[in-house]
């Protein structure tokens, strides 16, 4: 493929924006390679400045679940900009999202929104302090929850991806009060809870991690996690920024059957405008400002496009047979690479839960972080390279997942796996 205007693009930001991207997970340095610059999207495929067409698996990193551009979400984002575009006051947009999160969503009781994942996850940390008047908190090693301070270490995606041990400008002070566990390690849980037993305010954990790749709950991890929280009156937060309204129309929750106090949701919400959300139980919300003493605020909170646009999403996820569509084809995806890693003898494992996966480069199973970072990086750079010349667009680290939308195929689904296979054999062949 020509990628000639992507790299000229990528000079130019390059000297007015730090690293030429304004993410830094949008960056294909790792991967040894030039970022792809959008042109336009359309249901599972963009194209590139160069007019390169790829099938999309990156889905803007989750939140178009039912494709790019899907009319339903264009029409609603249409009629609101129609009547303003931000009034920095309520709108009854944002009392319908709040009332259809409640009741699609099962610990839900009260909502309020915010205009990111990483807003969410600093404000629920913040609340469980002010309800319990406690200080410390339990994350995992490898779950991400956005770039506020006192969640930025250990933590995943780009901080992963670029093997950054730590980050300059956040103090130890920051961090003093975060206690840090690996993921689906219950016994670690344990010990750190009676080590500090009325010190933790709370527990935030990604109930399906995805953000060092897709690592699910072992067998009863979740349950365990409700358990020790209840012990110990500890607030239990799940951060489904990724696995909310995507895991099952009530996210990771519904699925295992496991309620947390708190949830924070993402730009899923949104229909991929920019917007979250924390909620939970009534009487812990109810310590917010103006009806409590914990404070939190924004101007552009449910900001009324961004409300519709979400409400036209979650409304169209509500239609039969959508959750059905995306876990056939997550499965098929499934076996196709489970088949073609079979066939080819290369170190891999697939992991997934309903339409999200990862393929590891790693010959062992992968149930946590220490597992994840192991992983061969440098075939995993080869995977992605050839994959993108192949016409399939991919998280440019090994550390994320692969997403999949209602408008993707089966026939798509088996082209990447064909395209795949490919790549196998040339890696397995160069390793010989």
């Amino acid at each position: 493929m020509n990628h000639k205007r992507s790299k000229m693009d990528f000079d130019r930001a390059q000297s007015c924006i730090p690293g030429g991207v304004n993410s830094p997970v949008r960056a294909f340095s790792n991967v040894d390679a030039t970022p792809v610059f959008y042109d336009h999207a359309q249901g599972s495929h963009v194209w590139d400045v160069d007019g390169n067409e790829y099938i999309d698996f990156i889905c803007s990193w989750g939140p178009m679940i039912l494709g790019h551009r899907p009319a339903v979400v264009e029409e609603a984002v249409k009629r609101q900009l129609a009547r303003g575009v931000s009034y920095g006051a309520p709108c009854e947009s944002e009392i319908e999202m709040a009332r259809t999160i409640c009741d699609l969503v099962p610990s839900m009781e009260k909502v309020r929104m915010v205009s990111s994942g990483t807003e969410a996850t600093m404000s629920a940390i913040r609340l469980a302090r002010g309800y319990t008047g406690r200080d410390k908190f339990i994350k995992f090693e490898g779950n991400y929850h956005g770039h506020s301070d006192a969640l930025l270490v250990s933590a995943g995606s780009g901080v992963a991806t670029f093997g950054i041990p730590g980050t300059p400008g956040v103090t130890a002070g920051a961090v003093q009060d975060t206690i840090v566990v690996p993921y689906n390690d219950i016994t670690a849980v344990e010990s750190a809870c009676k080590q500090y037993p009325q010190d933790i305010a709370a527990i935030i954990v990604e109930p399906i991690a995805g953000n060092m790749g897709v690592v699910p709950p072992q067998e009863g991890f979740l349950e365990d996690l409700r358990s020790v929280c209840d012990r110990y009156g500890i607030i239990l937060i799940f951060d489904e920024v990724i696995s909310g309204f995507r895991a099952s129309l009530g996210g990771a929750q519904q699925r295992y059957g496991v309620l947390p106090d708190l949830t924070t949701f993402g730009k899923i919400i949104g229909g991929g405008f920019p917007v979250g959300c924390f909620g939970g139980r009534a009487d812990i919300m109810d310590r917010l400002a103006p009806e409590g003493p914990v404070y939190q605020a924004g101007t552009l909170s449910g900001n009324p496009v961004a409300m519709e646009a979400g409400l036209a999403q979650i409304n169209a996820l509500q239609e039969p047979g959508i959750y059905e569509k995306l876990e056939k084809l997550g499965q098929r995806l499934e076996d196709g690479l489970n088949d073609a890693i079979n066939d080819t003898g290369i170190a891999c494992q697939v992991n997934r839960v309903g339409s999200l996966a990862t393929v590891f480069f790693t010959d062992h199973p992968v149930r946590c972080w220490d597992d994840a970072a192991q992983c061969d990086t440098e075939k995993f750079a080869r995977y992605f390279s050839s994959m993108l010349e192949s016409g399939f667009l991919i998280a440019p680290s090994q550390f994320e997942a692969l997403f999949l939308s209602c408008a993707h195929t089966l026939d798509e689904i088996d082209a990447f796996v064909a395209a795949a296979h490919r790549t196998f054999v040339a890696i397995e062949a160069s390793a010989r």
